[in-house]
Protein backbone atom coordinates (compact mmCIF):
# COMPACT_ATOMS: atom_id res chain seq x y z
CA UNK A 1 0.00 0.00 0.00
CA UNK A 2 2.97 2.11 0.79
CA UNK A 3 4.78 1.67 -2.47
CA UNK A 4 1.18 2.52 -4.45
CA UNK A 5 1.14 5.66 -2.57
CA UNK A 6 4.44 6.38 -3.21
CA UNK A 7 3.98 5.53 -6.94
CA UNK A 8 1.43 7.88 -7.03
CA UNK A 9 2.69 10.61 -5.14
CA UNK A 10 5.65 10.52 -7.70
CA UNK A 11 3.43 10.21 -10.87
CA UNK A 12 1.74 13.34 -9.27
CA UNK A 13 4.94 15.24 -8.78
CA UNK A 14 5.62 14.72 -12.81
CA UNK A 15 2.01 15.96 -13.78
CA UNK A 16 2.21 19.26 -11.16
CA UNK A 17 5.55 20.76 -10.98
CA UNK A 18 5.89 20.93 -14.20
CA UNK A 19 2.30 22.69 -14.79
CA UNK A 20 3.69 25.40 -12.11
CA UNK A 21 6.80 26.12 -13.49
CA UNK A 22 5.18 26.71 -16.45
CA UNK A 23 2.59 28.84 -14.84
CA UNK A 24 5.38 30.62 -12.65
CA UNK A 25 6.94 31.47 -16.25
CA UNK A 26 4.24 33.10 -17.30
CA UNK A 27 3.64 35.25 -14.71
CA UNK A 28 6.78 36.30 -14.73
CA UNK A 29 6.88 37.19 -18.33
CA UNK A 30 3.50 38.73 -19.11
CA UNK A 31 2.28 42.27 -18.06
CA UNK A 32 2.18 45.34 -19.77
CA UNK A 33 6.06 44.85 -20.86
CA UNK A 34 6.36 41.29 -21.96
CA UNK A 35 9.42 39.40 -21.75
CA UNK A 36 10.31 36.42 -23.52
CA UNK A 37 11.18 33.34 -21.66
CA UNK A 38 15.00 33.72 -21.89
CA UNK A 39 14.97 37.27 -20.84
CA UNK A 40 12.98 36.63 -17.52
CA UNK A 41 15.75 33.25 -16.93
CA UNK A 42 18.76 35.91 -17.06
CA UNK A 43 16.88 38.61 -15.06
CA UNK A 44 16.10 36.24 -12.15
CA UNK A 45 20.16 35.17 -12.55
CA UNK A 46 21.04 38.60 -12.82
CA UNK A 47 22.12 39.24 -16.05
CA UNK A 48 20.26 41.58 -18.43
CA UNK A 49 19.11 45.25 -18.59
CA UNK A 50 18.19 47.35 -15.47
CA UNK A 51 14.58 47.56 -16.34
CA UNK A 52 14.03 43.81 -17.24
CA UNK A 53 15.82 43.26 -13.69
CA UNK A 54 13.79 45.95 -11.92
CA UNK A 55 10.71 44.69 -13.36
CA UNK A 56 11.07 40.97 -13.27
CA UNK A 57 13.47 40.32 -9.69
CA UNK A 58 11.61 43.17 -7.88
CA UNK A 59 8.00 43.48 -8.94
CA UNK A 60 6.71 39.82 -10.56
CA UNK A 61 8.71 37.74 -8.61
CA UNK A 62 7.43 38.91 -5.13
CA UNK A 63 4.42 39.36 -6.66
CA UNK A 64 4.84 35.78 -7.69
CA UNK A 65 5.48 34.42 -4.12
CA UNK A 66 2.58 36.20 -3.00
CA UNK A 67 0.37 34.44 -5.50
CA UNK A 68 2.06 30.98 -4.86
CA UNK A 69 1.35 31.05 -1.07
CA UNK A 70 -2.63 33.13 -1.18
CA UNK A 71 -3.27 30.18 -3.78
CA UNK A 72 -1.69 27.41 -1.65
CA UNK A 73 -3.49 28.50 1.36
CA UNK A 74 -7.27 28.80 -0.14
CA UNK A 75 -6.69 25.47 -2.45
CA UNK A 76 -5.84 23.68 0.92
CA UNK A 77 -8.66 25.55 2.82
CA UNK A 78 -11.30 24.80 1.01
CA UNK A 79 -10.05 21.03 0.98
CA UNK A 80 -10.24 20.44 4.43
CA UNK A 81 -13.72 22.57 4.34
CA UNK A 82 -14.81 20.00 1.75
CA UNK A 83 -13.63 17.07 3.45
CA UNK A 84 -14.98 17.87 7.05
CA UNK A 85 -18.38 18.99 5.82
CA UNK A 86 -18.22 15.81 3.49
CA UNK A 87 -19.82 18.58 0.67
CA UNK A 88 -17.87 19.44 -2.79
CA UNK A 89 -19.46 22.65 -2.86
CA UNK A 90 -18.04 24.16 0.82
CA UNK A 91 -15.47 26.68 0.50
CA UNK A 92 -13.67 29.34 2.93
CA UNK A 93 -15.62 32.07 0.02
CA UNK A 94 -18.93 30.58 0.62
CA UNK A 95 -18.99 29.46 4.41
CA UNK A 96 -18.25 33.18 4.87
CA UNK A 97 -15.10 32.67 6.45
CA UNK A 98 -13.63 35.17 3.87
CA UNK A 99 -16.38 37.65 4.36
CA UNK A 100 -15.35 37.54 8.58
CA UNK A 101 -11.82 38.31 7.34
CA UNK A 102 -12.66 40.98 4.92
CA UNK A 103 -14.59 42.26 8.07
CA UNK A 104 -11.72 42.54 10.33
CA UNK A 105 -9.19 44.02 8.22
CA UNK A 106 -11.50 46.83 6.96
CA UNK A 107 -12.67 47.41 10.26
CA UNK A 108 -8.56 47.62 11.37
CA UNK A 109 -8.11 49.87 8.13
CA UNK A 110 -11.15 51.99 9.59
CA UNK A 111 -9.69 52.51 12.76
CA UNK A 112 -6.56 53.63 11.47
CA UNK A 113 -4.59 50.04 11.99
CA UNK A 114 -3.05 49.91 7.78
CA UNK A 115 0.30 47.57 8.95
CA UNK A 116 -0.04 44.30 7.63
CA UNK A 117 0.96 43.08 11.46
CA UNK A 118 -1.98 44.69 12.60
CA UNK A 119 -4.30 43.78 10.25
CA UNK A 120 -3.29 40.65 10.83
CA UNK A 121 -5.04 39.94 13.98
CA UNK A 122 -8.07 41.59 12.95
CA UNK A 123 -8.30 39.42 10.49
CA UNK A 124 -7.84 36.37 12.35
CA UNK A 125 -10.67 37.30 15.13
CA UNK A 126 -13.18 38.06 11.77
CA UNK A 127 -12.48 34.83 10.18
CA UNK A 128 -12.68 32.90 13.64
CA UNK A 129 -15.68 34.53 14.80
CA UNK A 130 -17.76 33.74 11.24
CA UNK A 131 -16.56 30.06 11.40
CA UNK A 132 -18.26 29.96 15.08
CA UNK A 133 -21.51 31.37 13.81
CA UNK A 134 -21.62 29.26 10.88
CA UNK A 135 -21.02 26.07 13.55
CA UNK A 136 -23.59 27.38 16.02
CA UNK A 137 -26.19 27.83 13.11
CA UNK A 138 -25.27 24.55 11.91
CA UNK A 139 -25.96 22.93 15.79
CA UNK A 140 -29.14 25.07 16.28
CA UNK A 141 -30.43 23.95 13.57
CA UNK A 142 -29.42 20.45 13.21
CA UNK A 143 -27.38 20.17 10.69
CA UNK A 144 -26.05 17.21 9.60
CA UNK A 145 -22.87 18.87 8.36
CA UNK A 146 -23.74 18.83 4.84
CA UNK A 147 -26.24 20.95 3.09
CA UNK A 148 -27.77 22.82 5.75
CA UNK A 149 -24.55 24.02 7.18
CA UNK A 150 -23.74 25.17 3.86
CA UNK A 151 -26.72 27.15 3.31
CA UNK A 152 -25.88 28.56 6.65
CA UNK A 153 -22.61 29.80 5.79
CA UNK A 154 -24.42 31.44 2.61
CA UNK A 155 -26.25 33.24 4.62
CA UNK A 156 -23.82 34.43 7.21
CA UNK A 157 -21.52 35.34 3.91
CA UNK A 158 -24.57 37.38 2.81
CA UNK A 159 -25.04 39.61 6.22
CA UNK A 160 -20.90 39.48 5.71
CA UNK A 161 -21.08 41.79 2.64
CA UNK A 162 -23.71 44.12 3.82
CA UNK A 163 -21.24 44.63 7.22
CA UNK A 164 -18.43 45.08 4.72
CA UNK A 165 -20.32 47.93 2.52
CA UNK A 166 -21.35 49.42 5.62
CA UNK A 167 -17.55 49.68 6.48
CA UNK A 168 -16.60 50.47 3.41
CA UNK A 169 -19.13 54.06 3.21
CA UNK A 170 -17.29 54.65 7.03
CA UNK A 171 -13.79 54.89 5.64
CA UNK A 172 -11.89 57.99 5.08
CA UNK A 173 -12.54 58.97 1.41
CA UNK A 174 -8.27 58.70 0.92
CA UNK A 175 -8.81 54.99 1.57
CA UNK A 176 -12.48 53.89 0.05
CA UNK A 177 -10.45 53.05 -4.06
CA UNK A 178 -7.66 51.49 -2.15
CA UNK A 179 -10.12 49.61 -0.12
CA UNK A 180 -12.27 48.63 -2.97
CA UNK A 181 -9.19 47.18 -5.10
CA UNK A 182 -8.34 45.69 -2.24
CA UNK A 183 -12.06 44.06 -2.00
CA UNK A 184 -12.03 43.08 -5.44
CA UNK A 185 -8.54 40.84 -5.12
CA UNK A 186 -5.17 42.85 -4.91
CA UNK A 187 -1.29 40.94 -5.72
CA UNK A 188 -0.08 44.07 -6.80
CA UNK A 189 0.35 46.75 -4.52
CA UNK A 190 2.39 44.93 -2.04
CA UNK A 191 5.83 45.19 -0.50
CA UNK A 192 8.06 42.33 -1.27
CA UNK A 193 8.17 41.59 2.96
CA UNK A 194 4.59 40.70 3.08
CA UNK A 195 4.93 37.66 0.76
CA UNK A 196 7.46 36.30 3.71
CA UNK A 197 5.28 37.56 6.08
CA UNK A 198 2.17 35.58 4.79
CA UNK A 199 4.26 32.43 4.34
CA UNK A 200 5.52 32.75 8.01
CA UNK A 201 1.51 32.35 8.58
CA UNK A 202 0.96 29.91 6.03
CA UNK A 203 3.28 27.32 6.33
CA UNK A 204 2.82 26.14 9.98
CA UNK A 205 -0.85 25.76 8.92
CA UNK A 206 -0.13 24.00 6.25
CA UNK A 207 2.22 21.60 8.09
CA UNK A 208 -0.74 21.17 10.38
CA UNK A 209 -2.95 20.02 7.77
CA UNK A 210 -0.34 17.59 5.89
CA UNK A 211 0.01 15.65 9.09
CA UNK A 212 -3.71 15.13 9.90
CA UNK A 213 -4.55 13.96 5.96
CA UNK A 214 -4.57 10.52 7.05
CA UNK A 215 -7.43 11.80 9.49
CA UNK A 216 -9.18 13.58 7.37
CA UNK A 217 -9.76 10.30 4.68
CA UNK A 218 -10.66 8.31 8.52
CA UNK A 219 -13.15 11.26 8.62
CA UNK A 220 -15.01 10.39 5.34
CA UNK A 221 -16.34 7.42 7.11
CA UNK A 222 -18.31 9.39 9.40
CA UNK A 223 -17.22 10.86 13.10
CA UNK A 224 -18.41 7.91 14.80
CA UNK A 225 -16.48 5.22 12.77
CA UNK A 226 -13.69 7.10 13.15
CA UNK A 227 -14.18 7.57 16.88
CA UNK A 228 -14.53 3.21 17.23
CA UNK A 229 -11.10 3.68 15.33
CA UNK A 230 -9.46 5.28 18.31
CA UNK A 231 -9.37 8.80 16.57
CA UNK A 232 -9.75 12.03 18.80
CA UNK A 233 -12.27 13.30 16.40
CA UNK A 234 -12.56 16.19 18.43
CA UNK A 235 -9.21 17.29 18.51
CA UNK A 236 -8.63 16.35 14.57
CA UNK A 237 -11.40 18.55 13.68
CA UNK A 238 -10.81 21.28 15.65
CA UNK A 239 -6.97 21.52 14.59
CA UNK A 240 -8.09 21.25 10.94
CA UNK A 241 -10.67 23.92 11.30
CA UNK A 242 -8.32 26.54 13.24
CA UNK A 243 -5.81 25.56 11.26
CA UNK A 244 -7.66 26.54 7.65
CA UNK A 245 -9.04 29.55 9.14
CA UNK A 246 -6.13 31.18 10.29
CA UNK A 247 -3.96 30.74 6.96
CA UNK A 248 -7.31 31.84 4.97
CA UNK A 249 -7.30 35.10 7.40
CA UNK A 250 -4.01 35.84 6.58
CA UNK A 251 -4.18 35.53 2.93
CA UNK A 252 -7.64 37.61 3.06
CA UNK A 253 -5.86 40.17 4.71
CA UNK A 254 -2.91 40.43 2.08
CA UNK A 255 -4.90 39.82 -0.97
CA UNK A 256 -8.47 40.52 -0.23
CA UNK A 257 -11.28 37.93 -0.66
CA UNK A 258 -10.45 36.16 -3.31
CA UNK A 259 -13.55 33.69 -4.08
CA UNK A 260 -13.74 30.04 -6.21
CA UNK A 261 -9.69 28.93 -5.31
CA UNK A 262 -10.96 26.91 -2.69
CA UNK A 263 -13.81 25.47 -4.86
CA UNK A 264 -12.19 25.00 -8.13
CA UNK A 265 -8.89 23.40 -7.63
CA UNK A 266 -9.77 20.80 -4.96
CA UNK A 267 -12.94 20.19 -6.75
CA UNK A 268 -10.66 19.33 -10.20
CA UNK A 269 -7.71 17.56 -8.45
CA UNK A 270 -10.26 15.16 -6.82
CA UNK A 271 -11.52 13.88 -10.01
CA UNK A 272 -7.68 13.75 -11.34
CA UNK A 273 -5.89 11.56 -8.63
CA UNK A 274 -8.71 10.01 -6.19
CA UNK A 275 -9.75 11.44 -2.61
CA UNK A 276 -6.69 10.06 -0.98
CA UNK A 277 -5.95 13.56 0.98
CA UNK A 278 -2.40 12.25 1.22
CA UNK A 279 -2.03 13.14 -1.90
CA UNK A 280 -4.26 15.94 -2.20
CA UNK A 281 -3.20 18.10 0.27
CA UNK A 282 0.33 18.78 -1.55
CA UNK A 283 -1.56 18.52 -5.02
CA UNK A 284 -3.62 21.31 -3.95
CA UNK A 285 -0.46 23.22 -2.45
CA UNK A 286 0.95 22.87 -5.69
CA UNK A 287 -2.10 23.82 -8.08
CA UNK A 288 -3.37 26.28 -6.19
CA UNK A 289 -0.19 28.19 -6.60
CA UNK A 290 -0.28 27.24 -10.00
CA UNK A 291 -4.15 28.37 -10.44
CA UNK A 292 -3.77 31.77 -8.91
CA UNK A 293 -0.21 32.48 -10.66
CA UNK A 294 -2.02 31.89 -13.91
CA UNK A 295 -4.94 34.33 -12.94
CA UNK A 296 -2.45 36.71 -11.83
CA UNK A 297 -1.02 36.36 -15.72
CA UNK A 298 -4.31 36.70 -17.15
CA UNK A 299 -5.17 39.49 -15.35
CA UNK A 300 -1.92 41.16 -16.15
CA UNK A 301 -2.23 40.73 -20.03
CA UNK A 302 -5.84 40.60 -21.30
CA UNK A 303 -6.40 44.57 -20.72
CA UNK A 304 -5.09 46.73 -23.35
CA UNK A 305 -3.05 48.88 -20.56
CA UNK A 306 -3.17 48.09 -16.80
CA UNK A 307 -4.49 45.55 -15.10
CA UNK A 308 -7.44 43.63 -14.15
CA UNK A 309 -7.97 42.84 -10.32
CA UNK A 310 -6.99 39.31 -9.82
CA UNK A 311 -10.21 38.18 -8.37
CA UNK A 312 -11.81 39.56 -11.00
CA UNK A 313 -10.68 36.95 -13.03
CA UNK A 314 -10.45 34.17 -10.19
CA UNK A 315 -14.66 34.56 -10.07
CA UNK A 316 -15.02 35.03 -13.79
CA UNK A 317 -13.21 31.13 -14.20
CA UNK A 318 -15.05 29.80 -10.87
CA UNK A 319 -18.32 30.88 -11.25
CA UNK A 320 -19.17 29.03 -14.09
CA UNK A 321 -17.36 25.88 -12.46
CA UNK A 322 -19.58 26.42 -9.53
CA UNK A 323 -22.23 26.08 -11.78
CA UNK A 324 -21.56 23.09 -13.43
CA UNK A 325 -20.62 21.57 -10.23
CA UNK A 326 -24.21 22.51 -9.08
CA UNK A 327 -25.57 21.09 -11.93
CA UNK A 328 -23.89 17.60 -11.77
CA UNK A 329 -24.74 17.09 -8.29
CA UNK A 330 -28.49 17.14 -9.41
CA UNK A 331 -28.06 14.57 -12.41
Amino acid sequence: MRQRLSYRFAILLAVLLPALALCCLAALCLGSTTFGPAEVLHALWGDGDPMTLALVRSLRLPRLLLALAAGASLSVGGLVFQALLRNPLAEPYILGVSGGAAIGTIAALVLGLGSLALRLPAAFAGGLATLSIVLALGRSLRASGRDTLLLAGVMVNAFCGAVILFLVSLSPHHLIASVVFWLMGDLGSHAPADALLLACAVLPCLAVVLVLAHGMNVLQLGEETASTMGMPVGTVRNALLWSSTVMVSATVAVCGPLGFIGLVTPHALRRLIGADHRLLVPACVLGGGAYLALCDALARALPASGELPVGVVTAMLGAPAFVALLAGRRT
